[in-house]
């Protein structure tokens, strides 16, 4: 497969990620050297991927030559969930396979649908052959099915430490315990950013803590999706509903019990310098529990540090809840990592200490479009609100340009932090959660090209 970094633009962008000043620069500036790159891409992939040249023809273009006309090339993000909900329940996974080549930069082999037993021995094949398939939890619906190819794995290990320390202030010097207070999704992305985190951070002299937590497989994570699919529709059998509640009951026991033996194994760490990663929902329990043992900040080191994943989550918690955290473990908001970015994307925007805005490094493409999703908006100098798109120029197993569910507002002008690439005030909301609903509009049209090569 092919690498990250091809020649030209792009690789004079992907390069920078191990430069210190790597978001010091005005968008004005790599405004050229990013749509030189934008192309570069499109014209390798437009013959590799097939979903990208059906919009490529669709929109007749032949050549990016400036940031419109990247907008027409875009893939929604609901791209990644087109395949047939029928594909998973009835597990046709040669079908799943035909599917993932048509967003694939890579072609896909065809496989014998009969030596696959369930959708995690489908992941297994499909990483056999360089194909690294993460997934979404599917929360709000059917879970997005993510290609990523070898390059891509090593690009996520070079990516997320860079910005990690940028963010964060904290050096990679490999002085602290690490302790993961959630379950984590087993996923290829996943896994290469939690190798990279040890090998940066992790004290060689100790181990990481795991949350005692069977770790969540695609497998599990869409077995999940289809019982909840069923249940609503009225057409899970009984035998697959107990199961479902037995899987539930089951992992809420695991949860509940990784609570207690968590705070008490930070309790007995307290004195070392200690790196805490995790949702906010299973931090807070953990901090309560290590507070009902008596312990709070006083008795933690002072140079703890923490990167909290996601949002709530839907958790219902006290409006102080980010604050009794960092104060249980006596964290100061200088070491508090946090990071935007989705799944659809592998490049982070580290959010800044003085500024609080997240900031893009410059193979991460803005681009701000109306609600619907159709068109660019004014791009200069200041800020300006919309739906977010990006084009991750670091993307090798699938097409880079995406459009988001997000509506941001991204300034164009220098931040107070003193950085001066684009960077997005923290105040990102989904349309469908202010409207119930979100339409993209070139949403239809993909998804029902993509069932047809299905």
């Amino acid at each position: 497969m092919a690498t990250v970094a091809d020649s030209g633009s792009v690789e004079r962008l992907t390069r920078m990620v191990g430069a210190p000043d790597k978001y010091d620069y005005a968008s004005a500036d790599l405004r050229a050297a990013q749509i030189e790159a934008m192309n570069e891409r499109f014209q390798d992939r437009v013959g590799k991927i097939k979903l990208l040249k059906h919009r490529a023809e669709e929109a007749e273009i032949s050549e990016i030559r400036s940031l419109e006309d990247a907008v027409p090339l875009l893939l929604p993000h609901t791209a990644y969930k087109s395949y047939p909900e029928s594909f998973l329940m009835e597990e046709k996974w040669d079908k799943l396979s035909r599917w993932l080549d048509s967003v694939s930069t890579h072609r896909v082999p065809a496989i014998d649908k009969a030596s696959i037993h369930d959708v995690d021995g489908w992941v297994a094949k499909m990483q056999e052959s360089g194909h690294n398939v993460s997934c979404s939890s599917g929360t709000t619906g059917k879970s997005a099915m993510l290609v990523a190819s070898d390059a891509d794995m090593e690009w996520c290990k070079r990516e997320a430490p860079q910005a990690y320390t940028w963010g964060s202030g904290v050096p990679l010097d490999r002085s602290r315990r690490i302790f993961g207070l959630a379950p984590v999704a087993s996923v290829p992305r996943n896994l290469a950013t939690g190798v990279a985190y040890t090998n940066a951070l992790q004290d060689p002299n100790s181990e990481p803590f795991r949350y005692p937590v069977p770790p969540i497989t695609v497998g599990s994570l869409t077995q999940m999706v289809v019982a909840r699919k069923k249940i609503a529709d009225g057409t899970i059998l009984p035998e697959e509903l107990a199961e479902f509640e037995r899987i539930s009951v089951e992992r809420a026991k695991y949860v509940e019990d990784a609570v207690g033996v968590t705070a008490q194994a930070l309790v007995e760490a307290r004195g070392d310098k200690l790196h805490l990663t995790g949702l906010w929902a299973g931090l807070y329990n953990v901090a309560k529990a290590v507070r009902d043992m008596g312990y709070s900040g006083k008795d933690f080191n002072a140079e703890n540090s923490i990167y909290v994943g996601g949002g709530l989550k839907r958790a219902n918690l006290p409006a102080d809840y980010r604050e009794f955290v960092y104060e249980t473990f006596n964290i100061s908001p200088t070491r508090n990592y946090q990071n935007y970015s989705m799944q659809e994307l592998q490049s982070g925007m580290p959010r800044c200490q003085k500024g609080g805005r997240y900031h893009l490094p410059p193979w991460l493409v803005p681009l701000l479009l109306d609600k619907a999703g159709d068109n660019l908006l004014p791009i200069e100098s200041g800020e300006y609100e919309g739906r977010a798109a990006f084009f991750d120029l670091s993307l090798d197993g699938r097409w880079g340009g995406v459009i988001s569910g997000d509506k941001v507002s991204i300034d164009f002008s220098p931040c107070a932090c003193g950085a001066r690439s684009p960077s997005i005030r923290d105040d990102i909301v989904r349309y469908a959660d202010i409207e119930g609903d979100d339409k993209i509009g070139c949403a239809g049209t993909v998804d029902a090209y993509v069932r047809g090569l299905s």
